[in-house]
């Protein structure tokens, strides 16, 4: 009964931070990002202003949707990073609902350039050849693009100067990966994506990571146990959630694996606010 109770209190003030106030906002609730399906209204009714950045890195310009929170105080700097379908409407979905949560969300298309006539995410023919194209990007050509996105970001008038990044399936993984190589990064958030291989990349993490996985995702939950042993060793702050029936990608397919998804979805998102609030704030 003590470990229900002191559990309970847990789940309420994270919660509560989640719902707290931001600096120059109002206190609203937080939101859950839509789902897949649902992603296209929801981009149609927010009210919040967004634009498509054009970013230079090494002569090629990076596609990046920015959308920005309505607050009176400067913002920190979300990046988004994608799945390995690439910018799509729910990604952007996202970014509006880190928007509405207070940050700066910028989510760049990592396949900028890479398409058919130059084009990026949009100019492949379907979802298997963007997935094909976004799997074989290699990492270190993506972390140049992320640094690139980054100071284009904390240069922005409205930007404060603290930055994160919040990744999905592919782009979690990309969200750790970069934490490693970025040192000044102040967060990283893993939706489902796995900790990098080399000893050396992990023991190079300096942001705290907050890692959120389906217990029924062997292929990535696998990883946390050691993950956690790892970081606790170098003194890295991880803190993994697990959350029971969930599949992979369960904030994006919210409607699968029986309800347990949506449960996840509902679950996680507070702690992803709460974590980037608590350590950009």
């Amino acid at each position: 009964m003590k470990r229900l109770l002191v559990a309970g209190v847990v789940t309420i003030v994270g919660l509560w931070l989640a719902r707290a106030p931001v600096a120059g906002t109002a206190a609203t609730p937080t939101d859950t990002p839509p789902a897949e399906e649902d992603a296209k209204a929801r981009l149609n009714a927010s009210p919040r202003h967004a634009e498509l950045a054009s970013i230079d890195v090494g002569g090629t310009p990076v596609r990046a949707w920015v959308v920005y929170p309505e607050r009176s105080a400067k913002a920190p700097v979300v990046i988004v990073i994608h799945e390995i379908f690439g910018l799509t409407d729910w990604i952007r979905a996202v970014a509006d609902q880190l928007a509405a949560d207070g940050f700066i969300a910028v989510a760049p298309d990592l396949l900028s350039g890479k398409g058919p006539h130059g084009g990026g995410t949009d100019a492949y023919a379907g979802r298997d050849d963007v997935t094909k194209a976004v799997s074989g990007l290699p990492v270190d050509e993506v972390v140049q693009r992320l640094d690139a996105v980054r100071r284009y970001a904390l240069a922005l008038p409205a930007a404060a100067a603290k930055s994160a990044t919040v990744g999905f399936c592919w782009g979690g993984a990309m969200s750790f990966a970069y934490a490693a190589a970025q040192p000044e990064l102040t967060a990283a958030v893993v939706y489902y994506g796995t900790p990098p291989q080399e000893s050396a990349r992990l023991a190079a993490v300096k942001a705290p990571v907050l890692g959120l996985y389906g217990g029924n995702d062997a292929r990535v939950t696998g990883t946390v146990d050691d993950t956690r042993t790892k970081m606790t060793a170098l003194g890295t702050s991880y803190e993994p959630h697990v959350f029971a029936g969930a599949g992979h990608g369960f904030l994006r397919a919210q409607s699968g694996a029986d309800g347990a998804n949506a449960r996840a979805a509902r679950e996680a998102w507070p702690l992803t606010v709460a974590f980037l609030r608590r350590l950009t704030g």
